[in-house]
């Protein structure tokens, strides 16, 4: 539990936590999505990704499960942004659906600890 109260009391490192992960976040799944294309032909074709990603009940139950937790997520994060007068949130708001959620959020939290950062600054 030590380990959690070093990241509580210093922010920078916990930004710097979520930027890895935000870069983790895109490439993993871009490798995935990569993956799909070459295996099912060289275009992205969306209806298929989606029939594939509820092709069972293990594949329903995670997509389902990333629906409703990344629109929950997504609300959060719009207020959130809002609340703290946020710049540059378009990379945000496109990169979930762009890029992916795995991006998105990750560096949605970053962006936040380095807002919360600056404002302590100025208080």
């Amino acid at each position: 539990m030590n380990s959690f109260n070093i990241l509580k009391d210093n922010k920078q490192i916990l930004s710097y936590l979520y930027l890895f992960l935000s870069i983790l976040g895109a490439v993993l799944p871009m490798m995935a999505n990569f993956e799909f294309a070459r295996e099912y032909g060289n275009s992205f074709d969306i209806n298929n990704f989606i029939s594939l990603a509820n092709a069972n009940p293990a594949a329903q139950s995670i997509s389902r499960d990333l629906l409703v937790g990344a629109s929950a997520i997504f609300i959060w994060i719009v207020n959130e942004s809002k609340k703290l007068n946020m710049k540059n949130m378009w990379v945000v708001y496109i990169g979930t659906f762009l890029i992916a959620f795995a991006f998105s959020a990750p560096f949605f939290l970053f962006l936040r600890e380095r807002r919360i950062i600056e404002l302590e600054k100025i208080n």
